[in-house]
């Protein structure tokens, strides 16, 4: 598509229509591993059973923090519209059409008729409002919750059509379409409490036994003709790494997400296969408290990006599976400069003179989600660089869930690790969303004017991938690469480990796993 299809979308209906949805360019991961799956082509019936490290934390559903909650989004719920998994240009999903004004400041979507949610309930334009005024709602913390507030107005006075009005330009509105799940208006409040799990998806989640499984059922009512394939799918969460991968190899489950990249390359690839989940790009980083100690010198926080080995963290934790970052862009974003990205290559004696000017450091304590095998590799490594420069640090190894709340709440203190996502849709996304970056209020505790400025700057331009948005990418990476309150490591492709009697898997952007096209064949 050219960018002018992101201010106008007339697609196609009917039957040519259902053809177009499954055969999308974000699809073609799915198709290809169907067409090398089991002889004999897609088949339905059969139970999927997966595995998954960290379990759902219903509060956070808004949040895509934990592998239970991209789980549940991904089976269960459905966006307006969805991002091919290699661009930026929307396609349909619960939206069929949509115009932007010409001022930037309205959108208008036509909604794709007989859609039915999991109680059966037909989905109207009401609950795009209530779903998108439920995700700006701070006490879900959605990570897109700036973006989502900025729509100001609703109108929902024909049930087949919405259009929202802004309260200025955003050059990212796309971005919220793809990743608000829609879900039933009446069913909010038992979503956040864990009680009920209503959205349009191809499974419906029947049943959540808390640190140990979901359970999710074909949604007969599914409104693309003859699908999901597979009669449902059995979650198991499995919070040890080596439990996941012998779980995988017994043939307990059929895919697994959350093993390490050694593991994944160990298997047998007559048995195994591991599907590299292209588009949904993560980034593992070190945070730092810029309110703590020593790190408020923005030298201190110079010399740690002087000092990791990023290449060592892609050969020995991702195994090749991404690349050294100084800024959060994967290779193929409009915001991406080579120059820029190698601004703090490693370089030892300048990380030492740094320490030597700052004289006596306190011992710095370490966090990280405990658990995760690519995170936990990670922290060693940091660990290790730092030392080798004179700077001590203290592992704190925590659970995924009070990580999550303290990343969110800003109360980590010194530095820590984990992944962020978000770079990989329009850049200004980032900037004004994601918790390490949010200019409003982010989890290092880092606050600037100009920072703030440039960011908001960015967001409001209406065509996100503009020369002037480009322009302005520019300004907000300088401002990254000078205050340095987090200090990117590596892109991340994910990359998960399936059975080759699984075939048909995909995933969306924010490394949702979709099991609509899904099926089980022999072996």
């Amino acid at each position: 598509m050219t960018r002018l299809d992101r201010r106008t979308f007339l697609a196609a209906t009917g039957a040519g229509l259902a053809t177009t949805l499954l055969t999308l360019p974000g699809c073609r991961s799915a198709v290809e591993q169907a067409s090398a799956g089991p002889a004999g082509g897609p088949t339905h019936g059969g139970r999927i059973a997966a595995g998954i490290l960290t379990d759902l934390v219903p509060a956070n559903f808004f949040t895509n923090s934990s592998l239970g909650v991209t789980t549940v989004v991904g089976l269960a719920f459905e966006s307006l519209i969805r991002y091919p998994n290699d661009t930026v240009e929307p396609t349909p999903r619960l939206a069929t059409s949509w115009e932007l004004a010409e001022d930037g400041l309205a959108l208008t979507l036509e909604l794709r008729r007989g859609v039915l949610f999991h109680n059966g309930r037909e989905f109207t334009s009401a609950d795009v409002e209530s779903s998108i005024r439920a995700y700006a709602d701070p006490r879900w913390n959605g990570q897109l919750r700036r973006t989502a507030a900025a729509i100001t107005f609703f109108d929902t006075s024909e049930p087949y059509r919405v259009t929202l009005g802004f309260e200025h330009p955003l050059g990212n509105v796309f971005d919220l379409l793809d990743t608000v799940p829609v879900v039933d208006a009446g069913s909010l409040e038992q979503l956040a409490t864990g009680e009920a799990f209503v959205g349009t998806g191809p499974f419906k989640v029947t049943s959540w036994e808390p640190g140990t499984a979901i359970t999710f059922d074909r949604h007969e009512g599914y409104w693309v003709p003859e699908r999901p394939y597979a009669d449902g799918v059995d979650v198991r969460v499995i919070t040890d790494a080596t439990s996941l991968l012998s779980s995988l190899r017994s043939g307990q489950i059929q895919l697994a997400n959350g093993l390490s990249y050694l593991d994944l390359d160990n298997l047998p690839s007559d048995a195994f296969e591991v599907l590299t989940a292209e588009g949904a790009e993560q980034q593992l980083y070190v945070g730092t408290d810029v309110t703590a100690g020593s790190l408020a010198d923005v030298r201190l926080r110079r010399a740690i990006a002087y000092a990791v080995d990023r290449q060592r963290v892609v050969d020995e934790v991702l195994r090749g599976g991404g690349y050294p970052i100084n800024l959060p862009w994967p290779r193929y974003s409009s915001a991406f400069d080579e120059a820029r990205n190698e601004r703090y290559a490693r370089d030892v004696a300048a990380a030492r003179a740094l320490v030597a000017e700052l004289g006596e450091i306190e011992t710095i304590p370490y966090t990280y989600p405990v658990g995760n095998p690519l995170v936990e590799a990670t922290a060693a490594i940091v660990q290790a660089d730092l030392a080798e420069v004179g700077i001590t640090v203290e592992l704190d190894p925590i659970d995924q869930a009070q990580f999550t709340k303290r990343l969110i709440g800003a109360e980590l203190e010194g530095i820590w690790t984990t992944f962020h996502s978000w770079a990989q849709y329009t850049p200004s996304t980032l900037t004004v969303s994601a918790y390490p970056f949010n200019a409003a209020k982010n989890a290092s505790n880092y606050r600037s004017e100009e920072y703030a400025e440039h960011a908001d700057a960015a967001w409001r331009i209406p065509d996100g991938a503009g020369p002037e948005a480009v322009e302005a990418y520019g300004e907000v990476s300088e401002d990254l690469l000078e205050a340095l309150f987090l200090i990117e490591l590596a892109v991340v492709l994910p990359r998960y480990g399936i059975s080759r009697r699984l075939s048909g898997v995909d995933w969306t952007k924010r490394n949702e796993i979709l099991l609509t096209d899904a099926y089980l064949g022999g072996g």
